[in-house]
């Protein structure tokens, strides 16, 4: 399923094994029985005193590779090389590679072959199509319909795994909205225009006149922000069509 060998450039989970006061000798999680050494002077920027305050043993983090010996399975790593959010952005892939490999174990045992057979079959595709496994799992539980275009049989025991074991994070954008209107049947104005949104999911609060929040949940927060900018134009079209006003801002 994966490479032999990491590329020079190719961020890595690592164990660190053993720790000396010139580097660090670490296990590749994500290739067996390869290698790593991180030397002390790509530990930290500047001068590292004690390289214990910034490794020891049993400790999982995330290395760039900065060479790599193919005859001996042994890379050179570089932690300094790493900032934060590619190290959380990293562990976070990486957990959802290991959670995909046994949901992938699961769906294989259901259709009875073994592992290697449904990576083979279509494992491997779907990671080329959605860029990780964990990615296709996770569409696969939300997703209505799934694949249409796919009639295989390890369709629906894939799709079963996936609703029974994946539950995709939601993210929310939220705002304030502030109606006003001066004509007599204000507040049914005012009603008829919040329920011109048009959009499945957004929901608007009555928060004590003229102020409403609005929050919107979905799978991805680019969409979860275009759902609620269309939201909003409708919103204010229907508005002004009714004579209210209405001012909204993000929170």
């Amino acid at each position: 399923m994966k490479k032999n060998l990491p590329e020079i450039g190719d961020l890595v989970v690592v164990t660190i094994n053993e720790v000396k006061n010139f580097g660090a000798k670490a296990r590749l999680e994500e290739y067996p029985g390869v290698e790593g050494y991180v030397h002390v002077a790509e530990v930290a920027t500047g001068w590292v005193k004690h390289i214990r305050d910034h490794l020891r043993e049993g400790q999982r983090t995330v290395c760039k590779v900065i060479n790599v010996n193919e005859s001996r399975r042994n890379v050179e790593l570089s932690l300094k090389r790493v900032n934060e959010h590619q190290k959380r952005d990293k562990i976070s892939l990486w957990k959802n590679d290991q959670k995909a490999g046994k949901l992938l174990e699961i769906v294989a045992k259901s259709l009875s072959m073994d592992p290697e057979t449904a990576w083979n079959e279509f494992g491997s595709n779907l990671e080329k199509q959605y860029g990780n496994l964990y990615a296709a799992f996770e569409e696969a539980s939300v997703a209505d319909p799934w694949l249409p275009d796919v009639n295989a049989k390890w369709k629906a025991a894939f799709q079963k795994v996936a609703g029974e074991n994946v539950s995709v994070p939601y993210v929310k954008v939220t705002g304030f909205l502030e109606a006003y209107s001066l004509e007599p049947d204000g507040i049914e104005r005012i009603r008829k225009a919040l329920d011109s949104s048009g959009i499945e999911g957004l929901e608007i609060t009555y928060m004590g006149a003229p102020k409403y929040r609005v929050t919107l949940r979905d799978t991805d927060y680019k969409a979860a922000e275009e759902s609620l900018r269309k939201g909003i134009n409708n919103i204010t079209d229907c508005a002004k069509k009714n004579q209210v006003i209405v001012e909204f801002t993000r929170e």
